[in-house]
């Protein structure tokens, strides 16, 4: 069944809950659904959906899903959480002359300040400033804007262009290579943590030793990086 034949707010909910979950599209939610409450899905029936019978369903594509996003997943089912409901982080602006030696750093996100987004279904993506002393968000890019005819990969990429390094939860190959010509260095990571996490980690690395390519980056001189690739 196709999305385009569900009531409007069914749809939402289904494309909703598909973001929770890293590598999982609409499409998968309604072979779930399909299996364990039959389609059209009602309300009345997305309202005895459980997190057990999600994982058991669709020949177990969501078995071994985080519980806790499954958890997100199933409130967005069942339309106890929407977009309206999450508070997203507070923006500091940078100014020109803010934050010498840095970079840009992008982090795919669908709630709150998460790395927990698949880069071609998250709601949006950070934009932090990192320096060796700080990591400041700066932007809140939402992926809702596309328009008729954009390709997602491209318009995505396209988003994060001016972004040196790119934190995921997962990205596909064509995706990834879209990302790559943009000078983007894609860095996957599975686990979904706090975006301050991975952050402070990537700090400790361009404050002591950053590879070449991140120095480069960085604005620093030909001399520097080849210090840094020799220790």
């Amino acid at each position: 069944m196709s999305e385009n034949l569900l009531p409007r707010e069914i749809a939402l909910r289904i494309g909703l809950a598909a973001r929770e979950i890293p590598e999982i599209e609409p499409a998968n939610i309604l072979s779930v659904l399909d299996d364990s409450i039959g389609l059209p899905p009602t309300y009345e029936n997305l309202n005895s959906l459980s997190v057990k019978r999600l994982k058991l369903a669709g020949n177990g594509i969501l078995k071994n899903k985080d519980s806790s996003m499954l958890k997100a997943a199933l409130a967005c089912l069942k339309g106890e959480k929407g977009i309206e409901d999450e508070e997203l982080p507070l923006i500091t602006p940078l100014n020109k002359a803010d934050m010498p030696d840095s970079i840009r750093v992008a982090v795919a996100s669908n709630q709150a300040e998460k790395l927990d987004g698949h880069f071609g279904s998250c709601r949006r993506f950070l934009i932090y400033q990192i320096s060796p002393e700080e990591a400041r968000l700066i932007d809140i890019r939402s992926t809702e804007n596309m328009e008729v005819g954009d390709e997602k990969n491209d318009y995505r990429a396209d988003l994060i262009s001016d972004c040196q390094i790119l934190y995921v939860c997962s990205i596909g190959g064509p995706a990834a290579a879209k990302v790559v010509k943009k000078l983007i260095h894609p860095i996957k990571h599975v686990d979904v943590v706090d975006a301050q996490e991975v952050l402070s980690k990537l700090q400790e690395i361009i404050s002591v030793a950053p590879p070449p390519w991140l120095a480069k980056a960085m604005g620093h001189s030909e001399q520097a990086r080849i210090r840094f690739a020799s220790e």
